[in-house]
């Protein structure tokens, strides 16, 4: 890991130098972030491609974590082998029982259990659009129906239109859902609103909100809706540790919700997640530091690759996540089918925000590729009418 960080994060003799120094030069962004905890370097890649199109963390697992999975091979060959409790350690760093907990194969994998669990034959979904679509594809492969309703001007999810909507197909509604923060804006649902839209559906429909990108949020109006499930409320909030944990091939996450809920979810759970995957998990919700360092610097390099946007005169929607979305004034298929052809991978389309681009944050070389294609493909800024 030490070598392939040496290769990959400093560049030349000088860099490599100041990086024994415990010093980093300055970056075309004008940063000076800290070094990495030991582990936290960036592999090498399947292949060249700059990927800043899924939202993944660049770093990949801690050392921490790959020793605790390093140390998990001994099991690989056993069933009922020692996990780390790590059931346990999920209820306890949420302060809630072990039968608050399911555990699949990435947040994706509850979002399907979720839907399977609770959608039944022509029952409604109801959430927003653009967002995170796999509860949608669920229903639509069941015969169920998601109700997307648009946001706000403002990119915000609009809690009262949510409400109404299900007051008005209670009948028929299985579960409403909130990603908060929302894919692929990065905007936040703030908790009151969370609180306003509990408190104006009827209590026997379930709301699963999916806070993913829970780590990265600064925004103080964000709370995580873990109370409202101590409250008993009827409410399933999904995690993952693809994120700032770096696990996105690995596949690991959960949900946290009732009881009752959790036990009719688990006749739809597979039960996928490994050894060494459950032994990384529990090293990584031990490993302050690392999530620190992450969280840190993503948001270091978020901010400044989108105010560097805006002072090119782009729109850039306020982020509370590891990706931004930037309005591009032409249609983002052709930015990014332009920085494809710079080996440089971004986005993909969110209708109807089809001339928006979402932007993954990278490592600090990354992001600096990322700029340095975006002035080539546009050497004017956004003019006054919006255009190249």
């Amino acid at each position: 890991m030490k070598n392939r960080f040496s290769r990959r994060h400093f560049m030349g003799g000088a860099a490599a130098a100041l990086g024994a120094l415990g010093l980093r030069p300055a970056s075309a962004l004008g940063l000076r972030l800290p070094p990495p905890p030991p582990g936290l370097a960036p592999v090498d890649p399947y292949d060249d491609l700059v990927k800043l199109a899924s939202n993944e963390n660049p770093y990949g697992p801690s050392e921490k974590m790959m020793a605790s999975m390093n140390a998990a091979w001994k099991y690989s060959n056993r069933y009922g082998y020692p996990d780390g409790d790590i059931r346990e350690k999920i209820a306890a760093h949420h302060g809630v029982d072990t039968r608050n907990i399911i555990m699949n194969a990435g947040s994706g994998e509850t979002l399907r259990v979720a839907g399977l669990a609770f959608l039944g034959h022509n029952e409604k979904v109801v959430g927003v659009e653009p967002t995170f679509m796999t509860v949608y594809s669920v229903a639509s492969g069941i015969d169920a129906d998601p109700i997307m309703r648009p946001l706000l001007p403002d990119h915000t999810q609009d809690i009262d239109d949510l409400i109404q909507v299900t007051k008005r197909n209670y009948r028929d509604v299985g579960m409403v859902y909130v990603c908060n923060p929302n894919n692929p804006t990065g905007v936040v649902v703030p908790d009151s609103d969370i609180r306003h839209l509990l408190d104006n559906i009827p209590e026997d429909i379930p709301v699963l909100i999916d806070e993913a990108y829970h780590h990265f949020v600064q925004d103080p109006a964000y709370a995580t809706a873990v109370p409202y499930i101590q409250e008993g409320r009827k409410v399933l909030v999904t995690r993952t540790f693809s994120k700032i944990y770096g696990m996105a091939g690995l596949r690991l996450g959960y949900g946290i919700a009732p009881a009752e809920m959790i036990a009719e979810m688990r006749i739809h759970s597979t039960g996928s997640v490994n050894a060494l995957v459950k032994w990384g998990g529990v090293a990584a919700l031990e490993d302050n530091e690392s999530e620190a360092w992450v969280r840190d610097t993503t948001i270091a390099l978020r901010d400044a690759a989108a105010n560097e946007l805006r002072d090119q005169g782009f729109e850039v929607i306020p982020s509370e996540t590891n990706f931004f979305m930037v309005h591009t004034g032409r249609p983002a298929s052709e930015v990014r089918s332009a920085f494809r052809q710079r080996n440089i991978a971004v986005g993909r389309n969110f209708p109807p925000m089809l001339d928006y681009l979402r932007v993954s944050i990278g490592t600090e070389s990354e992001m600096e590729a990322f700029l340095a294609g975006w002035k080539e493909i546009f050497p004017n800024g956004m003019t006054a009418t919006g255009s190249r």
